[in-house]
């Protein structure tokens, strides 16, 4: 059987695709940073902003609001406080800034706090977006349903309450809109189309490729769909993989590869420098690259036993890196697996639900779900041990030896955090 070419014959062609990469992206880095210090610059800036969330805070017996922003005109995403507390969603604000040295080039490129000062209020035009999540609110009364469902369908961030009941059952993968959703859209709308694609191709043009044709609707659909929910860092890297992902397919290029993972990573981080300090563009990269470590160690002709696989794999190889930065444990994240094979029926059964207007038939369950009482534990992964966790992963592209000794790690790792489970329940 003949195999198909790799996307680099070798590993000399890799490193000038790498240090071309590393250049190009010192020359975007270096624009930034003139862009940065002419912002910090100014003694005062004014921009409108859109607010992406707000939450309550109480320091030294003042309570007052955090806003979460996005300034389009400088494509800054930052912090901000205000003192006078109301409803700031839905409305747009026109802030006066105070830039100062206290603003690093890092916090620049990730989310930074500026002091800021309201110039003006202005209700918020309603887009279609805006209809769409009314009409997904109306059919349900629970207000953490109503967030569930605006975050799976519409990417809208959810609230401090809602992020922690989802957090203890380790299904945050599920609510923050990835690669996973972007797969199960473009089967649905694969199915949909295919019919009546392939009546029209046999009457008009028989001649042409399914998958070509099929693949490139379906990916402007999701194209679409991404810049609709206003581009969310997980969800970017998903599409620019799925695009990529069908343009090696046509060639002919072996596709479920580490240097494809690669280049997809590199396009992004060119075009998208910011993404180099979002946690969930990483966690997403990451995700894939133990499904591309998965696929290539274990064989199953069973597409259900490698559903399995994957879901249980996956969620056991990324345990000692997520508990790097997300400590907090309880005995419901055992359940992760089994849920995220179940979204994979559930998203698209809610999605047609919400069309017909009965999108209320599982709100009882989640209300159940979201209310599951459970204690926790902190179990925090060392910075050092998952340094070389890292090391073992990249060693296992190149050797089956060094997976099994991951895959060993891992596991030990999962064991540790059931008896640390047990023990806790236990006192």
């Amino acid at each position: 059987m003949l195999q198909k070419p790799k996307l680099f014959l070798n590993y000399k062609e890799f490193l000038v695709v790498f240090f071309l990469f590393l250049a190009l992206f010192s020359i975007h880095l270096n624009s930034l940073y003139k862009e940065y210090r002419e912002f910090v610059d100014k003694p005062f800036y004014y921009t409108w902003v859109e607010v992406l969330s707000q939450y309550q805070k109480t320091k030294k017996r003042k309570t007052y609001t955090v806003l979460k922003v996005y300034s389009p005109d400088l494509d800054l995403k930052f912090f901000t406080t205000i003192y006078k507390p109301d409803n700031y969603k839905n409305k747009n604000i026109r802030l006066k800034l105070f830039p100062s040295e206290k603003i690093t080039f890092l916090d620049y490129l990730s989310s930074s706090f500026i002091p800021s000062k309201i110039n003006s209020i202005t209700p918020k035009a309603q887009t279609l977006k805006d209809t769409i999540s009314q009409e997904i609110a109306k059919q349900h009364t629970n207000p953490k349903v109503i967030e569930f469902y605006q975050a799976i369908f519409l990417a809208t961030p959810i609230s401090k309450n809602l992020r922690e009941n989802i957090s203890k059952w380790g299904v945050s993968h599920l609510i923050a809109l990835s690669g996973f959703h972007l797969a199960i859209l473009s089967g649905i709308i694969f199915l949909l189309l295919k019919p009546i694609y392939r009546v029209v191709q046999q009457r008009y043009f028989p001649y042409r490729f399914e998958l070509i044709d099929m693949g490139f609707i379906v990916l402007v659909i999701l194209g679409l769909y991404v810049w609709f929910v206003s581009s969310p860092p997980s969800l970017i890297r998903s599409y620019v993989m799925m695009l990529i992902g069908w343009i090696v397919m046509i060639l002919g290029i072996e596709l479920v590869s580490f240097e494809f993972l690669a280049v997809v990573v590199m396009l992004i981080l060119l075009f998208f420098p910011k993404m180099l300090f979002s946690l969930g563009f990483w966690f997403s990269v990451l995700g894939v690259f133990y499904i591309f470590l998965l696929l290539k160690n274990v064989k199953s002709k069973n597409s259900f036993i490698m559903t399995l696989i994957i879901s249980f794999g996956i969620f056991i190889l990324m345990l000692p890196l997520v508990h790097m930065i997300f400590p907090v444990t309880s005995s419901l994240q055992l359940f992760s697996p089994f849920l995220s094979i179940g979204f994979s029926l559930f998203y698209p059964i809610a999605i047609l639900l919400h069309i017909l207007g009965v999108g209320g038939v599982f709100d009882s369950l989640l209300i159940g779900i979201f209310e599951t009482k459970s204690g926790s534990i902190d179990i925090i992964t060392p910075f050092y041990i998952g340094v070389i966790y890292l090391l073992l992963s990249i060693g296992a592209i190149f050797s089956k030896r060094v997976f099994y000794l991951l895959f060993g790690v891992a596991s030990l790792f999962f064991i540790y955090i059931i008896r640390a489970i047990l023990s806790s329940s236990n006192l």
